[in-house]
């Protein structure tokens, strides 16, 4: 096979490797070999040999990555380069995770140029490293690239609030929530987005919820950090006294449940709207309160 730019080899998912529109198909121990030196710039023998065939002797597993390396396809450009006892693939074979990895790199080194007019938010949700494969090194990888996924979410999210592209950055907040539900900075960045259209309750709500969330599932608070991103656009509290005895956001799940499908009559419906206004301002009243001691304390 004829390496050329147009072959790709796809990890994000199942094992691919395409050229053009036909499909390659690779024995396991090939994919293997594969998978593992695209995800390492340069792999000597015996560490490949020793990773991929680890049960073995290290004269079986030389055998087996020899054996494995002359099943592969060989053309005028073959998928794997030689130098001395050193491996690594083709630099003409183009690699799903290479793309990825520079891509969010990139976003978390200095965030979306303004001319970047769709974000990459469809590369960075996308699936994950070989799903189905429970190999050590497989796993190691696959964690490594959820969490450069997720940090780059964030940095898009906070480069396009301050673009003014504010309905985006929602979208990337919220894929950083929906792959890690308790992921504070990415529920820091749903409130900041609210806060940037001037949409106090909203952010009020969100911060309730998440608050909830948080104290169901770890018993743990909000960072300060993100107490104060509240706290600095809400006035201190008049009554300390009755700010310490209110607790915020208790109610906030509930006003946040889909609406009933039932008829309800207004007696119903005020006390809902009673408790979502009294939510939001507990919250309100808690959050000034505890930047303000943080600052007596500071």
């Amino acid at each position: 096979m004829n390496v050329t730019p147009s072959a790709q080899l796809r990890l994000l998912g199942r094992f691919r490797l395409e050229c053009g529109r036909q499909s390659i198909e690779l024995c396991r121990n090939g994919q293997r070999l594969l998978a593992f030196l695209s995800l390492r710039e340069s792999v000597p023998r015996t560490v490949l040999a020793g990773t991929l065939w680890p049960e073995v002797t290290e004269e079986h597993a030389r055998g087996s990555l020899r054996t494995t390396l002359w099943k592969l396809p060989r053309d005028e450009l073959p998928l794997v380069h030689c130098c001395g006892d050193v491996l690594m693939v083709a630099p003409a074979l183009r690699v799903d995770v290479h793309v990825l990895t520079r891509t969010a790199l990139g976003l978390v080194a200095g965030g979306a140029p303004p001319s970047y007019r769709r974000p990459p938010l469809g590369l960075l949700t996308g699936e994950d490293l070989l799903p189905g494969w429970d190999e050590d090194w497989v796993l190691l990888e696959r964690e490594r690239l959820r969490q450069l996924r997720l940090y780059a979410l964030d940095s898009l999210a906070h480069t396009l609030i301050e673009q003014g592209r504010t309905a985006l950055a929602m979208e990337a907040a919220w894929a950083g929530i929906r792959a890690e539900p308790l992921r504070e900075s990415a529920h820091r960045v749903v409130v900041s987005v609210h806060l940037a259209e001037g949409n106090v309750g909203e952010a009020l709500g969100h911060y309730a919820m998440f608050r909830t969330l948080l104290n169901e599932e770890l018993g743990i608070e909000p960072s300060l950090r993100f107490t104060r991103l509240l706290a600095e656009r809400l006035p201190y509290p008049q009554d300390h006294q009755r700010a310490r005895s209110t607790s915020g956001g208790e109610h906030a799940l509930a006003w946040l449940t889909p609406a009933r499908t039932t008829p309800r009559d207004h007696s119903t419906t005020a006390p809902q709207h009673h408790d979502r206004r009294s939510t939001m301002a507990a919250t309100a009243q808690n959050l000034s309160l505890r930047d303000h001691d943080e600052h007596r304390v500071d």
